[in-house]
């Protein structure tokens, strides 16, 4: 398979699924939210957009499977495998804050081979496959160029629900706080990624993330030239949940100020 060449189909699901998301934004009812759990919450707008995606990959790629977030699907492929988050940023998208995205990613048998994460907002769609540089809408994407973490702006997601490491992270928080140009959080980790990937962050660190949040962001920061790691500083980061993406210049740095919090 040449992944190349079906990128461009991917990327025309993912904005047909984002055009959708928009305009229910528009007349979105509150009422119709549902809670997975404690924070986790889901409208039929997330379970359509998913439904719509699952229907335009399964004809790019139809002995693929699926890892997704709503579950619209339990078909499972041998080699390939696509991992979705139809609608990453539900409470901003709840909320009416403008930061929420579609995040598509390809994995062949243990690897991702390819990333599109969609920014409905801005209509920005970054996009990398293995072997190839990053994208966003057509253009060439590179990290940024700080080596230092005192003149790099960062960002971060917050726990909700798991606050079982709540003290340590705002700890961390706080640290990285004073030794930074500034922390940001969108509320986005597929969006965190893609503007790390860019060089709008220099660096985006998170815990007890989902493969789906972050699998497409992940081959797109890499394929700009950026480094993912865990907290340890190993390449396995969807089975620990734990996440450090970088543009490969503070990794080090990033990781003696995270790793005396998270031993």
């Amino acid at each position: 398979m040449q992944t190349a060449s079906i990128i461009n189909q991917v990327i025309e699901v993912s904005k047909q699924a984002g055009d959708f998301i928009r305009q229910e934004r528009k007349a979105f009812d509150p009422d119709k939210i549902e809670y997975k759990g404690l924070n986790d919450m889901v409208s039929y707008v997330d379970k359509t957009a998913e439904e719509t995606i699952v229907k335009g990959l399964s004809k790019i790629l139809p002995e693929a499977g699926f890892i997704t977030e709503e579950k619209t699907t339990t078909k499972t492929g041998e080699r390939y495998n696509w991992i979705i988050d139809p609608l990453d940023g539900t409470t901003n998208f709840i909320h009416g804050v403008p930061a929420f995205s579609v995040s598509i990613a390809l994995k062949e048998y243990d690897e991702l081979i390819a990333g599109v994460v969609y920014e409905i907002n801005l209509d920005e769609c970054f996009y990398a496959w293995k072997d190839a540089p990053a994208y966003l809408n057509g253009k060439e994407i590179s990290i940024s160029k700080n080596n230092t973490v005192d003149t790099s702006l960062l960002a971060t997601g917050f726990p909700y629900y798991d606050f079982t490491k709540q003290a340590a992270y705002i700890e961390l928080f706080a640290e990285l706080m004073r030794s930074s140009h500034g922390l940001r959080r969108l509320g986005s980790a597929a969006v965190d990624l893609a503007y790390t990937a860019c060089g709008r962050f220099d660096a985006f660190y998170e815990y007890n993330l989902n493969a789906w949040d972050v699998a497409a962001g992940i081959v797109i920061v890499k394929q700009a030239g950026g480094e993912v790691v865990n907290f340890k500083g190993g390449a396995e980061v969807l089975d620990t949940r734990e996440l450090l993406a970088t543009n490969g210049k503070i990794t080090g740095e990033m990781l003696q100020v995270i790793q005396k919090y998270f031993k």
